[in-house]
C-alpha cells in the first residue's frame, strides 16, 4: 500500500460521540408509503403494551457476564395471551400471517435492551420440533430508522423483513458474527481471504456513505461468512438504523472513521492496494445506481417523502451540505435542504461520476 493514497484513514480526532438521537414520529406520507407496500399492518401487540412488564432479570452471556439485556417477566395471567399476539406477530413477519404452518412455535423468552435509542424487546422463537431458535425486534417506531431501513432494502445486495404499525415496528433478526467479535476473534481465522474481507470493508464504507447511514462502528454491524469451495465468503451488514441521516459530520458517514474499527481499517490497508481499492469502490458505486434503477418507481416514492420529512435540523443538514459540496465539488449540494435530498443528490452525482469516462483519483469517494 502505497503512503500518498490508502484505502481507507483513521479519524485523526476524538471518538465520535452519539448522544440518544430523538424520536421522529412517522409523517402521513411516509405512512401511506408503508402502506403502499404493505409494511404498515394492523399487529395483534404493542410497542406500548410490551412496555408493561411486571420484573426484569439481568442476562448474562455464556461466560456469566452482564450483557446489555435483561429478561422480562410478565404478570401471569397475561402472558399467555401476549405471547400468542407475538406468535402471531412472528408469523405475519415471516409468512404473511399464516398461523397454520407455524403452530409448532412457541414464544421461549423475552428481552428487554434499555441501552440505545430504539430501546427494543428481542423475542425469542422456538421450534418445538428441533428446538431451532430464531429472533425478531419490537421497537418504537422511528422515522428516520425506518428510512435506513427501507434504503437498505432498496440499495444494498441485502433484502429486509419488518414491520410498522402506528408507533411499532417489528424487525426480524440479522444473523452474523458482531463487528467486534470479529476483530477480537475471527480476524485472522485461516479460512478468510484478507483481501476478500477488505474488499467488503471498502464496498460496505462506500454504501453507508452514499446513503448517509450512520454510526457504523464495530458493535453496529454484522459479519455474514458464507463457506465457498475456494475460500469463505464474506459480507458487513448493518444492524442498526438509528443514525440514518441525522448527524452534521461527513465522517459519521464513513465507517473507516470511528476508532473502534481501527483494526479494520488498518488490516484493511496492510492487504489492498490503493488501486484494487478504487476498483472495488466503483464496483459497488455501479451496483447501487443499478439497484437504484430496478427499483426506481419505489425508491423515487420514499425519497419523494424523504425529502419533505424533517428527520433531522435544518442547521445540521445546512453543515453536512457544505461538507459534501466541498467533497464532491459540487455547488448542486448548496440547495438541498433535508436529509433526503441529499441522499438523492448523492445518488445523482454517483450517476454522473460513473456516465464520465475516467474518475479522477481525487474523486475517490470516502478519502480526503
Amino acid at each position: 500500500m502505497s503512503d500518498s493514497v490508502k484505502p481507507m484513514e483513521e479519524d485523526d480526532g476524538n471518538a465520535m460521540v452519539t448522544p440518544r438521537k430523538p424520536s421522529i414520529p412517522i409523517s402521513d406520507g411516509l405512512c401511506g408509503y408503508l402502506l403502499r407496500y404493505k409494511r404498515e399492518r394492523p399487529l395483534p401487540i404493542t410497542y406500548d403494551r410490551m412496555r408493561d412488564f411486571h420484573e426484569v432479570i439481568p442476562l448474562v452471556d455464556q461466560e456469566g457476564k452482564n450483557t446489555l439485556w435483561d429478561t422480562i417477566i410478565y404478570r401471569s395471567d397475561e402472558m399467555r395471551e401476549l405471547y400468542e399476539g407475538l406468535k402471531r406477530v412472528y408469523a405475519l413477519l415471516k409468512v404473511d400471517g399464516d398461523l397454520s404452518i407455524v403452530q409448532h412455535l412457541y414464544v421461549d423468552r423475552v428481552d428487554f435492551c434499555s441501552f440505545g435509542n430504539s430501546m427494543p424487546f428481542r423475542v425469542r422463537v422456538v421450534n418445538a420440533y428441533n428446538d431451532n431458535q430464531d429472533y425478531f425486534y419490537v421497537k418504537r417506531a422511528d422515522a428516520s430508522r425506518v428510512y435506513g431501513l427501507e434504503l437498505e432494502h432498496l440499495l444494498s445486495p441485502n433484502r429486509l423483513n419488518y414491520l410498522t404499525s402506528g408507533g411499532t415496528l417489528i424487525e426480524e433478526h440479522i444473523a452474523g458474527i458482531p463487528g467486534d467479535a470479529f476483530i477480537e476473534h475471527w480476524m485472522q481465522y485461516p479460512e478468510l481471504s484478507p483481501v476478500r474481507v477488505a474488499k467488503e470493508l471498502v464496498k460496505f464504507n462506500e454504501r453507508c456513505f452514499v446513503r448517509l447511514l450512520g454510526d457504523m462502528r464495530a458493535y453496529n454491524f454484522v459479519f455474514v461468512i458464507t463457506p465457498d469451495f475456494e475460500v469463505a465468503q464474506v459480507r458487513i451488514r448493518a444492524m442498526d438504523f438509528d443514525q440514518q441521516s441525522y448527524n452534521s459530520r461527513k465522517k459519521f458517514y464513513l465507517p473507516q472513521f470511528f476508532k473502534e474499527n481501527a483494526p479494520l481499517v488498518t488490516y484493511c490497508n496492510k492487504h489492498l492496494h490503493a488501486q484494487t481499492a478504487l476498483q472495488y469502490q466503483r464496483e459497488e458505486q455501479t451496483l447501487i445506481i443499478q439497484r437504484a434503477e430496478l427499483a426506481r418507481v419505489r425508491l423515487g416514492s420514499l425519497l419523494a417523502e424523504m425529502t419533505v420529512d424533517p428527520i433531522a435540523p435544518l442547521e445540521k443538514v445546512h453543515t453536512l451540505r457544505a461538507s459534501l459540496a466541498e467533497h464532491y465539488q459540487r455547488d448542486d449540494y448548496l440547495r438541498c435542504e433535508s436529509m433526503g435530498a441529499l441522499v438523492q443528490q448523492n445518488l445523482t452525482t454517483l450517476r454522473d461520476v460513473i456516465a464520465q469516462t475516467n474518475l479522477p483519483k481525487a474523486k475517490l469517494i470516502g478519502l480526503d
